[in-house]
């Protein structure tokens, strides 16, 4: 397996190349988005971790760019700024996942893993899950093409499910990508934003499609 780091940070691009070379990873690394996107254009790997914050062109750009060009490798974005805003930028410029820092190598590591066995499949700019629809770029959602309207945060909650529709993903999970690791509140603020995201895009329709699956977590379905 081949990894491309692009990382401004020596010290923590040093770090990732050790750990990753550790896991059995052969690595890239790259200073800057320049020399990234260049390496990333000719090499093939299996996956790319992008820091946000970089000289010369920035990883949400570059990462914009590399699915501009048909590649869908699955990429790990990183960045030193926290908050569901910042995940949300990092998910329209085409990245699988997102980690703020710091953050500790096996976290990193599990993510990583789990990004290279779900492969590069091509993501939709609209997310779609049976008659509810959700455009990330332009921050609409809509059922049957009937507008619905969500806070930032119900948005951010429901296309984190949308992209991973069908699958049931666990509260902590949600609280981890939604509210992001240094969140220190009531973890049951995740049932809470489940209920009214119920009342926005289930109720009024006389539709089931986010469903709670007991002891385990929350999933979207086309429950037509």
């Amino acid at each position: 397996m081949r990894v491309l780091v692009v990382e401004d940070d020596k010290q923590l691009a040093a770090a990732l190349r050790r750990a990753l070379e550790g896991e059995g990873y052969a690595v890239d690394v790259a200073l800057d988005g320049r020399e990234g996107e260049w390496l990333a254009q000719e090499n093939a790997y299996d996956a790319l971790v992008l820091d946000v914050m970089l000289p010369h062109l920035a990883g949400d750009e570059l990462c914009a760019r590399r699915r501009e060009s048909g590649d869908w490798t699955p990429i790990l974005m990183l960045t030193a700024r926290s908050g569901p805003e910042q995940e949300v930028r990092a998910l329209d410029a085409g990245a699988d996942d997102f980690l703020a820092k710091p953050f500790a190598l096996t976290v990193l590591l599990a993510r990583l893993r789990a990004l290279v066995r779900r492969g590069g499949a091509k993501r939709p700019t609209i997310l779609r899950v049976g008659d509810l629809e959700l455009d990330p770029a332009a921050h609409r959602v809509s059922r049957a093409g009937t507008p619905i309207d969500l806070t930032p945060r119900q948005f951010s909650m429901l296309e984190f499910l949308m992209r991973r529709s069908g699958e049931v993903v666990s509260k902590s999970t949600i609280l981890d990508h939604v509210w992001d690791f240094a969140f220190e509140g009531d973890p049951n603020i995740v049932e809470v934003y489940a209920r009214q995201l119920r009342q926005r895009i289930d109720e009024p329709f006389d539709r089931t499609s986010l469903q709670t699956v007991r002891l385990v977590g929350y999933r979207v379905v086309d429950d037509r």
